[in-house]
């Protein structure tokens, strides 16, 4: 049975576990999520780490919320570097979703936009994990997490937020 692991922080301002794991749970394909929760953006690659090889799991996705604030961006910038590195040390996904605050207008906004973001990164890890062929066939697309897809360059078909299941 696969395990798909999920890290997420205290500070994030919104609750971005139950949308991870209720779009994980829409697909109805059966396999166990671990969580892991940490206190701050810091924190989450030895989550991620501890759920990859304590925990089992065949892939993890690292939820977080940095702040606004420069020292926030380089916070955020370092918990990156730090789960590339787990990346590279268990050969094993994790797929990042931060979203920062400054990234919306309101309280209202940023709400929506975790929502959405984590949503289709959940999607994008499950797909990864179970139907890699989806992903490809998305490959080129300018498909975005969160805001709306950019589209390509080239003029192909973006597959649209709303059509990727």
């Amino acid at each position: 049975m696969k395990r798909i692991g999920i890290a997420d922080t205290t500070f994030a301002r919104v609750d971005m576990y139950k949308y991870a794991k209720r779009r994980l749970e829409e697909t109805g394909t059966y396999f166990v999520v671990e969580r892991y929760t940490v206190p701050g953006v810091k924190d989450l690659p030895v989550a991620c780490k501890i759920l990859l090889d304590q925990r089992g799991c065949d892939m993890a996705i690292a939820l977080g919320m940095p702040g606004p604030k420069d020292i926030d961006k380089v916070c955020a910038h370092e918990a990156s570097t730090g789960l590339i590195q787990v990346q590279l040390q268990t050969c094993k996904h994790i797929i990042e979703v931060f979203v920062h605050e400054d990234e919306a207008e309101d309280d209202k906004e940023l709400a929506w936009l975790a929502r959405r973001r984590v949503e289709e990164h959940a999607e994008n890890a499950y797909n990864l994990l179970f139907h890699p062929e989806k992903l490809s066939k998305m490959a080129g697309t300018g498909a975005r997490q969160g805001f709306e897809d950019k589209g390509s360059a080239e003029g192909l078909t973006s597959a649209g937020s709303q059509g990727r299941h």
